[in-house]
């Protein structure tokens, strides 16, 4: 996407002890112990657009965060999986900012550029629990559940915890993409491309 936001992140200027506890909540951290803004850190929250722009309302930014935390660092689902069903979901949903931003973490957490290409011409290129997570990512954006069949697979194969959340990933991160490109938020330069 090329055009402005329609919400942008907070500047440096914007950032205060709400905005800062908000973000500590993902980080597991009291905000006080969050980079402040500008800092140039690692975890400097300005690397961040999605975080700017959620802690816009940071009562709301400190709920999701915690729960959003548990998906992404506390969670029972391999990042691999998770990371398959988030990028299928992007390139489903034709969100640039969500693919390329994910794109960075699937390859940290192992998927090859052969796997991220392969998962944006279908399922045929994955098998095993690969296969059967895309395969549940598929039916739950085109019908919004699982079919009781779909969801026993999922039991058997990889457990209760994880087909729960793979659930939920696909729905919150279904919910993150329908907001960021709604605010028409723009991948960080040097993403990689939403594939046509």
């Amino acid at each position: 996407m090329t055009q402005d936001p329609l919400l942008r992140p907070l500047t440096v200027d914007e950032w205060g002890e709400a905005e800062y506890d908000a973000v500590g909540a993902l980080m597991g951290v009291p905000g006080h112990d969050v980079p402040r803004a500008g800092s140039g850190e690692p975890r400097d929250p300005l690397r961040f657009d999605i975080l700017g722009v959620l802690a816009r309302h940071p009562a709301m930014a400190r709920k999701f965060l915690v729960y959003n935390a548990f998906l992404l660092q506390r969670g029972e689902l391999p990042l691999r999986l998770r990371e398959l069903a988030v990028l299928r979901l992007a390139y489903a949903r034709r969100s640039a900012f969500f693919w390329g931003e994910h794109v960075k973490i699937a390859r940290a957490g192992g998927l090859s550029d052969d796997d991220i290409d392969a998962l944006t011409r279908g399922n045929t290129g994955f098998d095993g629990i690969d296969r059967l997570v895309l395969e549940a990512t598929d039916e739950l954006l085109a019908h919004g559940r699982a079919t009781p069949e779909q969801w026993q697979r999922l039991v058997d194969d990889i457990g209760t915890h994880q087909a729960m959340e793979l659930i939920f990933v696909v729905g919150t991160y279904g919910m993150l993409a329908m907001a960021c490109d709604t605010w028409q938020l723009s991948p960080p330069a040097g993403s990689a491309q939403l594939p046509d």
